[in-house]
């Protein structure tokens, strides 16, 4: 029955992130947490590794067919690395409650990202020093506290205000989520022992090949209303996160 659950997750999964670009992670920690009952620790650590091995994965023909800004990338890594680590090392000191609190209103902002308007049709720039920094800031603080690589926020900000195509803004933030979570990941290697492996591994290995087929599918599918259905869910999940931190427990 755990590896039937595990498979499920692992095409629910795949699927956010070859049909949307973004969120797998805000999907997994729920998944870990309230189906295979794991820790807020066990679920964050774990979905690192099936997030940042299915990013790595997707990553991959992004660059060989030049659909990814490197420099945009490793910048916002590298400058969000000082909140990545510190808010790593930080966590493990905060109550679940409040992790999850914030948590399920981190949900609400990315539900609403998925909502945006319609893209302008301006030129392609470059980020502004100062946006950059905010938003490297804040990736690398979602990275370190939550196990989420960023991509709903990095995707809708190259889109909406640098009028980033969408296949370079998606490539873009595949490799950012790629970098965070291995770095977040790597800093926890003292726990490692506390998760057990099998599920996280399973769900990772079909979220791979789902996110892969995905991929080469979205341009198929109406972009708008998937993008609409993700931005709901997220709502529905926030809201079950809430109830189940106060009234379910």
């Amino acid at each position: 029955m755990i590896l039937f659950e595990a498979l499920l997750a692992g095409l629910f999964i795949g699927s956010v992130l070859g049909f949307v670009g973004a969120g797998g992670a805000m999907v997994s920690v729920p998944i870990l947490l309230y189906i295979f009952h794991f820790t807020n620790q066990q679920a964050t650590i774990a979905a690192l590794v099936i997030v940042g091995l299915a990013a790595a994965s997707g990553v991959i023909p992004k660059f060989k067919s030049k659909e990814v800004l490197v420099r945009e990338a490793v910048s916002i890594w590298a400058i969000g690395l000082v909140a990545t680590l510190s808010m790593t090392a930080l966590a493990s000191h905060i109550h679940p409650n409040v992790l999850h609190i914030g948590f399920a209103l981190v949900l609400i902002v990315a539900g609403g990202s998925m909502l945006r308007g319609p893209i302008t049709a301006d030129p392609e720039h470059r980020m502004s020093l100062p946006v950059l920094i905010l938003v490297s800031l804040i990736v690398g603080t979602l990275t370190g506290l939550f196990g989420i690589g960023g991509g709903f926020l990095a995707i809708p900000v190259l889109v909406l205000f640098y009028n980033t195509p969408q296949n370079k803004a998606a490539g873009t933030s595949l490799l950012i989520i790629t970098m965070n979570c291995a770095t977040s990941f790597f800093e926890r290697y003292k726990s490692w022992h506390v998760v057990d492996w099998k599920t996280p591994f399973t769900i990772a290995l079909v979220a791979i090949v789902i996110s892969r087929l995905a991929s080469q599918r979205s341009g198929k599918v109406n972009a708008k209303l998937l993008r609409r259905a993700f931005g709901y869910l997220l709502f529905s999940l926030s809201a079950f996160t809430i109830l189940k931190t106060f009234f379910l427990n």
